[in-house]
């Protein structure tokens, strides 16, 4: 059941743009949708590179080099893990464009008067969505090449110190292609983001296939035809996923009983050492450093206009619904998780990875698969009672805070299950043996047993699916009621109206909240390797 649920918005996306009530394909393919798609195609293309390079840099410098300040990079580079995108394209826009202080600066320094006098990098562009993007994305990928770094093996290593591999060399030749699964799962990640964004590529003019929903939804007036957009959407992710298994289908290797020993590290002095802090600290300033000092000075100047009943309307709009969303992704998680631990069945292990395929879907494609069934069902309701009892009983799903939690557990269910399966998976099975010999049942286990042994993965995956919850746009403006606003939406309203002081503080709230997994992450990615620090 819970697989078919999750499966509801899909179809519902499908069978829409199969069967619209006004068939604007041909008008479509004719005219907007090639866009789209070039500009969509271009904008993951640009973001894997730059997160690439970044990702896979930084992973290897703070895993394999020692060198000044390697540790408090560890997890000083998973900071902008904390920024949402479109935060960053906004407090960005405000510093480099034309009226900011960068170029009034360079303007006042050279005696320039006019943008005619000189050049400037349009930041509202294509390449400089990309590079918002970029500059919050890449922890995906450093996350995951940090991860296979620290669980090389140290055979391996050796052998290839022995064959006289410099350490770029064993770099390319040996940790990179050992990495290669890994750096796929989280390239494949960043490009689901990619096509999940609208805040930022709205707000940069960028018309990708996620902007041209909304523009053939709310500016036509058609559903079916953002339906049909959405369908080419869904394509892409399974393109996507589809590339990252090829990529890695026949990708293995087998660690030697050495991969718990101190990893060897390569000693960084001079220009070296100078070079490698610089990679590190770039990304770290340009993506938490620079916005977050920003949002905190304009939240500073603005607080006592800032934070009125209306604003903490906002703040508790947003902390209950993602809590409320949290707490049932976790409870459906490990009704899923400790189903498939009890059974094991093929048909239950299918339904289980089915309901992970919200996480796949953009939150605008997610949005309209939900409003379709739930406007479908209101409508039904509603006749049956005009028709029987001559009454009306109005929006019961649709235009309601029931269709937005619904959105946010179908699309982040399956980072619940995720992090409560492996909680599971470090239980041994005598433990359910032991609690059934002593007469308790399956609940009576897991209830007594289970619950307290995961509660560690149950925090964890509640915490991070908050996270998410407080940071989502796409759906939250698509499914939100009539005059109902969270802080992701009271920023984007403001900062779409080039008032970014005014939403300052909702814009560094989402940030703060999103600080809390980056610690988790960044304790647990740490202690995955025991004996990594050199002596």
């Amino acid at each position: 059941m819970v697989a078919a649920l999750v499966a509801l918005p899909v179809g519902a996306v499908i069978l829409l743009s199969l069967f619209p009530e006004e068939n604007i394909w041909g008008h479509l393919a004719r005219t907007v949708l090639p866009g789209y798609v070039r500009r969509t195609l271009t904008l993951l293309i640009l973001v894997a590179g730059g997160t690439l390079a970044i990702g896979v840099g930084t992973a290897w410098l703070v895993t394999m080099c020692r060198f000044p300040g390697r540790r408090w990079f560890e997890w000083a580079l998973l900071l902008p893990f904390a920024v949402p995108a479109y935060v960053i394209a906004y407090t960005y826009t405000d510093l480099l464009e034309y009226a900011g202080p960068v170029q009034g600066m360079l303007r006042e320094g050279f005696g320039w008067r006019s943008a005619s006098d000189y050049w400037f990098p349009e930041i509202r562009s294509l390449p400089g969505a990309a590079a918002m993007m970029a500059l919050v994305m890449y922890p995906y990928v450093y996350l995951m090449a940090r991860a296979a770094f620290l669980e090389q093996s140290v055979a391996t290593l050796d052998a290839a110190r022995i064959l006289g591999c410099s350490p770029w060399r064993s770099f390319v030749l040996v940790s990179l292609p050992m990495a290669r699964p890994s750096i796929a799962v989280g390239l494949a990640l960043v490009s689901m983001e990619t096509l999940n964004d609208f805040g930022t590529v709205d707000y940069f003019a960028v018309r990708t296939l996620t902007a041209g929903i909304y523009d053939v939804w709310l500016g036509m007036g058609n559903l079916g035809g953002a339906a049909q957009i959405a369908s080419v959407m869904l394509t892409f992710v399974v393109l996507l996923i589809t590339l990252e298994r090829f990529g890695r289908r026949r990708q293995k290797h087998f660690q030697s009983s050495r991969r718990l020993q101190r990893l060897p590290g390569y000693r960084l002095r001079g220009w070296r050492a100078t070079v490698a802090f610089l990679v590190c600290l770039l990304p770290t300033v340009a993506g938490f450093v620079v916005p977050a000092a920003i949002l905190s000075s304009y939240a500073a100047q603005r607080f006592d206009s800032s934070w009125t009943l209306d604003f903490r309307t906002y703040v508790w709009n947003s902390l209950s619904l993602a809590l409320v969303a949290a707490v049932a992704a976790v409870t459906i998680g490990v009704f899923l998780a400790y189903a498939r631990r009890l059974s094991g069945g093929r048909l239950l292990s299918i339904a289980v990875k089915a309901s992970g395929l919200g996480y796949a879907m953009p939150g605008a494609v997610l949005a309209i698969g939900i409003i379709i069934p739930f406007a479908a069902a209101d409508n039904a309701v509603d006749t049956f009672f005009r028709t029987y009892l001559g009454i009306s009983t109005g929006l019961l799903l649709s235009g309601t805070v029931f269709a937005l939690l619904f959105a946010y557990v179908v699309r982040f269910l399956t980072v619940a299950v995720g992090s409560v399966e492996a909680s599971l998976e470090r239980v041994t099975p005598s433990m359910d043996m032991a609690a059934r010999s002593l007469g308790h049942g399956p609940a009576s286990t897991l209830i007594k047993v289970h619950l307290p042994l995961i509660r560690g993965g149950m925090l964890t995956a509640a915490l991070v699916v908050f996270v998410d919850c407080m940071k989502e746009l796409p759906a939250t403006l698509i499914l939100r009621p009539f005059n109902f606003d969270t802080l992701a939406t009271y920023v984007y309203q403001f900062a779409s109206d080039e008032l970014l002081a005014e939403c300052a503080l909702g814009a560094l709230m989402i940030v703060a909240a999103g600080l809390l997994p980056v610690f988790l992450l960044s304790r647990t990615i740490s202690r995955s390797r025991s004996a990594t620090e050199a002596p």
